[in-house]
């Protein structure tokens, strides 16, 4: 029997840990120590480490956690990323052993150009491309080039958990209602979200249906987020991409 649980991790990011009572797989372990505890705690062997991106907060356990386990680290292809034993692009496959894991691998550039993201049993691990009610930033990617990788995560099942990389999602909340503040979905996935985070239990994993009814970052193809952008870009009619770099803008504006 398999378990997944987000181990918290620095201020607010979530080492996803897959294990099955005696071997355990990681994803994006930025920090080295809280895993080595959890592990330890739990008498687990790390087999394997997925990485999404090259920024350090999902990397930095690299080194460390390959000296010590000795295990394959799986990533994308770019030499800022350490320890890294196979190198991944979108339409390759992972399989694991022990546990006994199969994930196929979606090229989620948009955040940055490396971006992947891992799909396997009913688990989507998109790193910093989707948030609880939200997206990453686009730091090296356009709007068109991360619609283009939603649009690869919108194909996928409404089922599927969505495993992201940060506890973001109250914030991600607040802004969302200020351009989608009448969705009942929302309210009620605030008031949810916020009973949760009051016990100091994670909003994650959420659900891709739950995302998409609640997440104007994945409603870009939507007549109220469409709306919402021609009021914003002063136009009529714009496309999807456009629809969602307008959203991406305001919440760039809102952040400050």
């Amino acid at each position: 029997m398999l378990t997944l649980i987000p181990l918290p991790a620095f201020e607010d990011n979530y080492i996803w840990v897959w294990h099955d009572g005696h071997h355990a797989v990681a994803v994006d372990p930025g920090d080295p120590v809280p895993l080595i505890a959890y592990l330890d705690a739990h008498h687990l062997t790390l087999t394997a480490i997925l990485i999404t991106h090259h920024h350090r907060d999902h990397t930095g356990g690299n080194v460390l956690l390959r000296q010590r386990y000795d295990c394959p680290i799986y990533a994308p292809d770019n030499p800022r990323i350490p320890a890294v034993t196979h190198v991944l692009r979108g339409g390759d496959s992972v399989d694991i052993a022990k546990p006994l894991l199969h994930f196929d691998v979606l090229a989620t550039p948009g955040h940055t150009l490396d971006h992947i993201s891992y799909v396997g049993h009913g688990s989507l691990f998109c790193g910093d491309t989707v948030f609880g009610c939200g997206c990453g930033k686009l730091f090296e990617g356009s709007p068109a080039i991360m619609a283009a990788s939603l649009d690869a995560i919108l194909a996928l099942p409404d089922t599927t958990r969505v495993c992201c990389a940060h506890e973001y999602t109250l914030s991600n909340i607040d802004f969302a209602k200020t351009i989608d503040g009448a969705n009942p979905a929302l309210l009620e996935r605030e008031r949810s979200d916020r009973a949760l985070r009051a016990e100091n239990r994670p909003t994650l994993p959420s659900t891709l249906g739950l995302e998409k009814a609640t997440n104007p970052f994945l409603r870009f193809h939507d007549p109220d987020m469409a709306a919402f952008a021609g009021r914003y870009l002063d136009r009529p009619c714009p496309t999807p991409a456009e629809v969602f770099g307008a959203i991406r803008a305001a919440k760039d504006a809102w952040d400050g």
